[in-house]
């Protein structure tokens, strides 16, 4: 439960054991658990490392220090963490937003840098160019809950001979896709070989990174008819796997239920409060869900009730107010 403070699971079971047996040294932690001493003491000395024990070199003499005081420390750090880590993503969204912004403005671009696709088939057959020239990692973020039919039966045969050659899949869907059983299987098949999956509740476009040198964006995320850019910027590459990575550690794995927070809150739960909280229509929630339009009202009616909320926005308003946001 405290992977995210970098303390692991058996760490964390040393740690609870000590609170409770505050005398116990390290042949009774070892003799009360079934661990090895070795096992005990390299537990110990993380612990030591996080400022949550004292300790002498012979790991005889141990002393907890209180929880309050070891946490605050860690909280704050974690907390410093994730707001760098958010300034990050910013910084990786506004880089993607200018790609856009110019190019569809009619600018130029050097074509060593970024190149523009045209029509649906010629991404296509890019896409499978690069997938199939992999050599370490292939990332992507994949919208739209369900996916068509003729995609999946052509990336098949490239993510199984990429699996194959050793190359690391990893794909982020929305959350949606477990409605949709034709996706749902091809993912346990892609896992089943290898590849590694992850959800959240909403996937912001349509993106494929091959091995951090190319990348493949939309030249217009509402439209995919209009083409895709090819971007081979070390910076806007770097950019983009940033937004990618800061996706997959908050995703699900694929095969686990979406966690709920500690307002009881799913991901995708806490996402509509988000969008309606800044007053989006019933359709445009459940576009960029991914879900239908009934789901969505569905939900917002769940979540009104729980909320003693009038209307969907004070909904949205009131999760703020009550930090469930």
């Amino acid at each position: 439960m405290l992977e995210a403070l970098g303390i692991q699971q058996s760490t964390e079971t040393v740690y609870r054991l000590l609170l409770e047996q505050p005398d116990y040294g390290l042949t009774e932690l070892a003799e009360h658990l079934g661990w090895p001493e070795a096992e005990v003491r390299e537990a110990l000395g993380h612990l030591a490392d996080l400022k949550l024990v004292l300790m002498d070199d012979a790991a005889d003499g141990i002393a907890p220090f209180s929880p309050d005081v070891g946490f605050a420390f860690l909280l704050s750090r974690a907390e410093a963490e994730l707001t760098k880590r958010r300034r990050q993503v910013e910084r990786a969204e506004q880089a993607v937003a200018a790609i856009l912004a110019k190019f569809s403005a009619g600018g130029t671009f050097r074509h060593d840098v970024v190149d523009r696709i045209q029509g649906v088939d010629a991404v296509r057959e890019r896409l499978e160019d690069l997938a199939a020239g992999a050599r370490a990692e292939c990332l992507s973020l994949l919208p739209g809950g369900a996916q068509l039919p003729d995609t999946m039966d052509a990336s098949q045969p490239l993510d199984e001979l990429a699996l194959e050659r050793g190359v690391r899949i990893r794909s982020i869907y929305q959350e949606s896709f477990r409605n949709d059983a034709p996706t749902l299987e091809y993912v346990r098949w892609y896992c089943e070989l290898g590849g590694e999956a992850r959800t959240v509740p909403i996937v912001p476009m349509l993106m494929v990174i091959v091995d951090r040198s190319a990348a493949l964006v939309p030249v217009d995320p509402e439209d995919a008819r209009a083409g895709a850019l090819e971007v081979r910027s070390r910076g806007l590459v770097n950019a983009l796997v940033v937004l990618f990575d800061h996706l997959w550690e908050s995703g699900t794995p694929f095969g686990e239920a979406p966690r709920r927070n500690e307002h009881d809150l799913s991901p995708q739960e806490r996402e509509l409060l988000l969008l309606l909280g800044i007053g989006c229509t019933d359709d445009i929630a459940a576009r960029r869900l991914g879900v239908s339009l009934r789901t969505v009202r569905r939900m917002s009616s769940e979540l009104m009730s729980r909320l003693g909320a009038r209307s969907r926005f004070e909904a949205g308003v009131r999760a703020a107010k009550e930090g469930w946001l």
